[in-house]
């Protein structure tokens, strides 16, 4: 071959290596941006379904339920058996339809479904009007759907009205909504749906799932044989089962304090649901910045103190609440025409926020820790399906105590047992787990 062959092939062969590699460079960089969108995708699942706890539970409907009942005690033991049958459902079908996406090998179905659920009971409460016939109907309605600060914002600044028709920023409801039939705290439904159909559209495009293969029909029970296996292998490791089981209350105890915090300001307080909403931003900024210092506790001193120190502080505010009325704290009279009752439920919340954040974020790290790392994905399914089986216990004993009572503060006691429950199984919970400390 002549030189100038030789030197020909030798260009051309660089040529194909530079392709070949820029080629797997540009692969490589396509399935990182892929990556990225997939996991934009999810936190923009995150960021749509927020409006369910913080508008439709907590700071916007569910006070506006309490009016619509008419009376706030009766409001709330509607709302407990509302949510008790609502979290009776969750606990039973969560592991069923699980076994059933599993078995189909795609989940995505499954979870566009649901979201056409979402927004069309979303969208229903539109249609609670004040002095409806059917408080129960209200109540189912707001019962699957999901809610953040920013919608939280939006809701009370353009349209949640007080008695005197005026939102947050002294103007009547946007669009037109008429503040005379509550146009503009009903708008709460349909404003949810629209926020979760609007912030999916990224999710839906930007995430694929891998190929699955699709289990024979028979075989779907598999998935539930094994949580029942894994179940049944919780005696042999008892400090993970010890925090499961407190994890378990005390995240019930937290969702209980939330789904019902906005209910007894109206009963108790008689707080107006732009006020509520105040109250709730109050609560998420301090959650926001004491989760993340709650971070440098958790590394100084570990979770299970952290932990056991949030439940502590939340068993204090429960006792506040439950103590407290317009007139007095436990008896402690306050001055006549005093706030104090006000800027105490104020500070309630900003503490809520910070030892619930704390609360929740911590009890992550404790889980990795309480973990068999080789079974790290089973640990955390057992820790979410924790989270869903008594989902209905807090919302009942409220309920329960509140009918039997017949005293709105008195039916909040039913928390206070739950997080003391919760504390003393932390007794059994190791620091480390079962593994050996480092």
């Amino acid at each position: 071959m002549t030189t100038v062959g030789r030197l020909a092939n030798s260009d051309i062969s660089g040529h194909l290596v530079r392709a070949t590699r820029g080629q797997a460079a540009t692969q490589q960089e396509a399935a990182v941006a892929g990556e990225r969108r997939r996991i934009s995708g999810w936190m923009m699942f995150d960021w749509a379904s927020q409006p369910y706890n913080t508008l439709l539970l907590t700071f916007v409907f569910g006070p506006y339920f309490a009016t619509v009942v008419g009376d706030a005690t009766e409001a709330q033991v509607l709302w407990g058996r509302g949510l008790t049958v609502a979290g009776l459902c969750i606990a039973l079908s969560a592991p069923v339809l699980g076994a059933m996406a599993d078995a189909g090998g795609r989940r995505l179905p499954w979870i566009a479904g649901f979201s056409l659920l979402y927004v069309l009971g979303a969208s229903a409460l539109w249609f609670a009007v004040p002095d409806m016939q059917s408080a129960w109907l209200a109540s189912a309605w707001a019962l699957g759907y999901v809610g953040g600060v920013l919608a939280l914002g939006l809701m009370l600044a353009f349209f949640a009205e007080n008695e005197a028709g005026m939102t947050l920023l002294g103007n009547p409801p946007a669009l037109g909504l008429d503040p005379a039939m509550r146009e503009g705290t009903r708008f709460v439904g349909p404003f949810t749906a629209l926020w979760y159909a609007l912030f999916m559209i990224p999710f839906f495009l930007w995430v694929r799932e891998p190929a699955r293969p699709r289990l024979a029909y028979p075989g779907s029970g598999a998935p539930l044989a094994e949580v029942w296996r894994t179940l049944r292998s919780l005696p042999a490791r008892p400090s993970l089962a010890a925090f499961l089981a407190s994890s378990m209350l005390y995240r019930d105890a937290l969702n209980g304090i939330f789904a019902f915090g906005g209910i007894y300001a109206i009963g108790v307080l008689g707080w107006s649901v732009v006020e509520i909403g105040v109250f709730g931003i109050a609560g998420a900024v301090s959650g926001a910045v004491f989760t993340w210092a709650g971070g440098f506790a958790d590394r100084r001193f570990g979770p299970k103190p952290v932990i056991a120190a949030s439940i502590v502080v939340l068993t204090l505010v429960c006792l506040v609440i439950v103590g407290m009325t317009r007139e007095a704290l436990w008896g402690l009279h306050f001055a006549p025409g005093s706030t104090a009752a006000d800027a105490i439920f104020y500070g309630c919340g900003v503490v809520i926020g910070a030892a619930g954040g704390i609360l929740q974020a911590t009890s992550r790290g404790m889980m990795v820790r309480q973990a068999d790392p080789a079974r790290m994905t089973e640990s955390f399914g057992l820790y979410a399906l924790a989270g869903k089986a008594t989902t209905f216990v807090a919302p009942f004993t409220i309920a329960l105590t509140t009918d039997l009572t017949g005293d709105q503060r008195l039916g909040i006691a039913p928390l206070v047992g739950l997080f003391l429950l919760a504390l003393g199984l932390l007794v059994w919970v190791k620091p480390d787990g079962e593994r050996p400390a480092p």
